[in-house]
């Protein structure tokens, strides 16, 4: 018993240091950032495909008292946990592979590098090809009586909105893959469901984006392409019939377990 708390110990303590290792990272990138360009250069960045379907001359309001300061700051806490991910998720490997098999780390790598380089494609697919399309749509809408002058916070909440329900959805190749090599489901029955996925996806389309034509298809329309990735995808990835991932481990594991808790117990406080 004294062993095992001194192990659960230790990976607390792991834990710990690499979370703090994570959030100085964040904060030294976020500093640099702050000093250069500055958050009023990256917010600036972030508004650039709305400034361009704005009329001419025209800017965005800042209705709060601290908006022009606390929105272009929170902008910047984004932008720098973005360029640390990376390092974020090194961590957060290196605190859990040690408890990994080698089946279960094959497995698990290459699916924390994909499905974080899908998400930042989801969001860039967002930023450069959703956001111009949307506002021009808007704009083009817009009576000639009022002039579009749109909030700084609203437009930053939208903005991570989108952002969020873009990158969630290019995982949806990960997801997939993920399920069918846990037996959870089979790629026969994908294909059985794929209509009710194509419906649901434009239901979600229409809750999540903006009421307007052009965000729900560029969302819902990506979603079911990428279904149909995530079925080719788990039928070269997916496991055999008869196989599986849980499986026992194999001799030589067991003696790498069991030398290395040895190894944590005989560690000194």
């Amino acid at each position: 018993m004294e062993s095992q708390q001194d192990t659960f110990i230790s990976h607390l303590v792991e834990l710990r240091d690499r979370l703090l290792r994570s959030l100085i990272a964040i904060a030294v990138v976020f500093f640099a950032l702050f000093a250069y360009p500055g958050p009023g250069a990256i917010y600036d960045l972030l508004a650039a495909p709305m400034v361009a379907q704005l009329p001419e001359g025209t800017k965005m309001i800042a209705t709060g008292v601290v908006s022009p300061f606390g929105t272009p700051v929170k902008v910047t806490a984004m932008a720098a946990f973005l360029l640390v991910l990376p390092y974020v998720l090194y961590q957060v490997w290196a605190f859990v592979a040690p408890g990994l098999y080698r089946h279960e780390k094959r497995l698990a790598l290459p699916l924390v590098v994909t499905s974080t380089l899908l998400f930042l494609a989801g969001m860039a697919f967002c930023y450069f090809f959703v956001f111009g399309q949307v506002f021009k749509f808007i704009a083009a809408f817009a009576p000639r009586s009022i002039t579009p002058a749109p909030d700084i916070e609203q437009y930053f909440s939208f903005v991570l909105t989108m952002f969020l329900a873009f990158g969630l959805t290019f995982e949806v190749p990960v997801a997939l893959i993920v399920l069918v090599r846990m037996g959870i489901v089979q790629i026969e029955k994908l294909k059985e469901i794929r209509p009710y996925f194509i419906v649901g996806a434009f239901v979600v389309a229409a809750i999540v984006t903006p009421p307007d034509v052009v965000s729900q298809l560029a969302l819902a329309i990506p979603m079911c392409v990428l279904y149909e990735v995530g079925i080719v995808m788990a039928r070269i990835l997916g496991r055999p019939a008869g196989e599986s991932d849980w499986k026992a481990p194999s001799d030589d594991e067991m003696e790498s377990e069991l030398d290395r808790a040895e190894a944590d117990a005989k560690k000194p406080e």
